[in-house]
């Protein structure tokens, strides 16, 4: 049996709330279970220096953990070095793969991404919730006048796998991951292509087929997300 009771290729109660905040051009609370990411868009009619006069636009992303979202207490400083700087880029690329940038004009888009509550999945978490808060800052941008269309060439979403006790399971609470001879994160297009696989053997090494049937619950889990995600999109 899994901690909670879950079928092995069940997802975790998935919620969204949007407009969370006030100011932001996107804003949205996702929760992965007990897992919970604030995700916020942020508009700003700039680019970074190698994209300027290019008429390109950039989208980048911030993670972050605040400091009592663990077991433990975060220092403020350490929850911005290493992983966080990596699961920030990982963010970033992940949601420039469904955007046309040249839709955007000299401007980009920041998603800040700050963990509340982690109990495992919190990169899966922000990715999927960091898709919706940047398809409404680009709907307010629309609204506005500042761009002609939707530059947003699909959906995104994110979710981990792995094999624990010899079962491959699916979106793996912090018990989970932490006993996992395999552990993976798989980012999805909603067109079923995929952006990005993160994999490794924590103990043995595991063979190709196993990896194959890692990726085919994975994407199970990812349409349901990407249903989810269209499901809170048009709530409105």
């Amino acid at each position: 049996m899994r901690p909670d009771g879950r079928p092995h290729d069940g997802l975790r109660p998935v919620r969204f709330a949007r407009d969370y905040t006030k100011y932001a051009e996107g804003s949205v609370l996702v929760a992965f279970g007990d897992t919970i990411v604030l995700c916020t868009a942020t508009v700003e009619d700039r680019v970074p220096p190698f994209l300027k006069d290019t008429n390109s636009g950039w989208v980048t992303a911030e993670y972050a953990m605040l400091p009592r979202s663990t077991h433990a207490r975060i220092g403020r400083d350490q929850s911005q070095r290493g992983r966080a700087q990596e699961i920030s880029r990982l963010i970033g690329r992940s949601l420039r793969a469904v955007v046309d940038l040249s839709f955007l004009g000299e401007r980009q888009i920041v998603l800040d991404c700050d963990v509340i509550q982690a109990d495992g999945g919190t990169r899966t978490a922000a990715i999927t919730g960091a898709y919706v808060a940047l398809h409404d800052a680009i709907d307010a941008l629309i609204a506005r006048g500042k761009i002609a269309r939707s530059p947003l060439l699909a959906a995104c979403a994110a979710v981990s796998v792995g094999i624990v006790e010899g079962e491959p399971r699916l979106d793996l609470c912090y018990e989970e991951d932490a006993a996992a001879d395999v552990d993976m994160n798989i980012v999805m297009r909603g067109d079923g292509n995929l952006i990005e696989v993160q994999g490794c053997a924590e103990r043995e090494a595991f063979p190709r087929s196993m990896c194959d049937a890692l990726l085919d619950l994975g994407e199970k889990g990812l349409r349901e997300l990407f249903a989810l995600q269209g499901e809170a999109l048009a709530r409105g």
